[in-house]
């Protein structure tokens, strides 16, 4: 276990670099393009960062199926002439998918500016669907210093670029988007070259490859699913305040769900460290684990909502112009709370037990109660404040759901757990929506130290228990 603590410590201080750099150059970002280009033009730039979240999951899952087929393995250890078959049965279908893609669009185009983001949200396809064989692999084998470089070049050529020209004086929401392009081509590269043993090697014959690229989407096409659903359930309502609203009103929102998403970068970093290990750790051990992770996680996200306050006061005066889109950041920060819970510990424990058929049936029952009622709330009754609310309550529902299933198979109780969270984060929503900031602060501010006092036993038996394991 100590090998376990001391690996999952090593391989977290690399992505922890990685995405504290990710954090600190998204929140720039957020914090400083909108304040230097037009609201249309920001609006556009967030619909090509919309679509290329989509336009990555082209893999048709065998990204995903090696990463389930070879997590825990080591890289030495791999059937390399078979990954790289699959590498450049990738880069041929995506190829020929993002051309068909931006053929069919192109014919049936009505906004150039529309256009003009489709057809560099393809060029992203060919670049990150292939390299995410690479970062898999990467993961899978827990080579966690070199995944974490390929985002440090990415993150840091993108901040560069962008900041250099803002500094010019460029307004264009095009050049914004070269400067993604150009940080993705250069972290693609260096990723082909450290996997270059992997990636050129002699190809095994088509039919040994499709058989194997046939298993690998048979095993993962459930994870993709699964992960593209789960994004679905926003980008459906995301895709409906842009077609039932306007490219403005999608960029203010698209603002407000940036802020409210930062957290997820530090949240995801530990998930990738933590999979490999949970993937060699036993049934029992997995149980006896989760409540400590689970009030470990949930005791500083609640926390993490107290940040709210001083950020609406802070970018209301930097941002002016989107000063009424900042009030939605009352309905959207819980987000960040069960979205976090579930990519950490839910669907983490899911896959460890190889449960994603479960993860798929969840996220799309979510995803089809997610089409109902965005056709309501936003085609219906053309209501943006309930559109926008049903995020939350979407992620919240997927998130019970999923431990509640999760609680019956590790056979432990959560239910309670669940109402006094779901109590906090209505609380924290009412309070902030309907009071003064400051007032609606002190009200949150209680609530949370009341959840502390009732906690504090399991509290201090964690703590116990973290340095019993540190020294074990």
């Amino acid at each position: 276990m100590n090998f376990k603590l001391k690996s999952i410590t090593k391989n977290f201080s690399y992505t922890f670099v990685a995405n504290f750099l990710s954090l600190v150059v998204s929140t720039i970002l957020i914090i400083i393009v909108p304040k230097f280009i037009g609201i249309s033009s920001y609006g556009y730039w967030q619909l090509y960062l919309f679509f290329t979240t989509y336009i990555s999951y082209m893999s048709l899952g065998i990204t995903d199926g090696i990463y389930l087929r070879f997590g825990g393995s080591h890289y030495k250890d791999l059937p390399k002439r078979l990954l790289a078959s699959q590498f450049w049965f990738i880069v041929f279908f995506d190829l020929m998918a993002n051309f068909l893609i931006l053929y069919l669009y192109f014919i049936n185009y009505d906004d150039i500016n529309k256009l003009f983001v489709v057809a560099f949200t393809c060029v992203t396809g060919i670049l990150v669907v292939p390299r995410s064989l690479v970062t898999f692999v990467l993961q899978a084998t827990n080579r966690i210093k070199e995944f974490s470089i390929i985002l440090i070049i990415e993150k840091s050529l993108y901040f560069i670029f962008t900041i250099t020209i803002l500094l010019l004086g460029i307004k264009k929401f095009e050049i914004l988007i070269y400067a993604d392009i150009g940080a993705k081509l250069f972290s693609t590269l260096y990723a082909i070259i450290i996997c270059s043993d992997m990636i050129f090697q002699k190809l095994e014959n088509l039919k040994t490859t499709m058989r194997e690229v046939w298993i690998n989407i048979s095993v993962g096409i459930k994870l993709l699913v699964a992960n593209l659903s789960s994004m679905l359930i926003i980008g459906i309502i995301r895709i409906s305040i842009e077609k039932n609203w306007s490219i403005d009103t999608f960029g203010k929102v698209s603002l407000t769900l940036s802020i409210s998403n930062m957290l997820m970068l530090f949240i995801n970093s530990l998930a990738i460290v933590i999979f490999p290990v949970m993937r060699r750790t036993s049934k029992d051990n997995l149980i006896k684990l989760y409540p400590m992770l689970r009030l470990g996680i949930m005791t500083p996200l609640l926390g993490v909502l107290l940040f709210f306050y001083p950020m609406k006061f802070i970018l209301s005066m930097w941002l002016p112009q989107y000063s009424d889109s900042l009030s939605y950041m009352a309905l959207l920060f819980p987000m960040c709370l069960y979205e976090s819970k579930v990519l950490l510990l839910v669907n983490t424990y899911l896959k460890t037990l190889r449960r994603e058929n479960i993860l798929l049936k969840i996220n799309l029952l979510v995803v089809i109660t997610s089409f109902i009622l965005t056709g309501i709330t936003a085609f219906l009754l053309k209501n943006l404040i309930v559109t926008i609310l049903l995020i939350v309550f979407l992620l919240a529902l997927r998130c019970i759901i999923s431990e509640l299933y999760l609680s019956k198979i590790l056979e432990i109780k959560v239910l309670k757990d669940i109402i006094i969270e779901l109590i906090i984060t209505i609380i924290f929503i009412v309070s902030s929506w309907n009071l003064p900031l400051l007032d609606a602060y002190y009200i949150y501010l209680f609530t949370y130290i009341c959840y502390i006092i009732l906690k504090r036993k399991e509290l201090t038996k964690l703590v116990q228990d973290s340095k019993n394991l540190m020294n074990s």
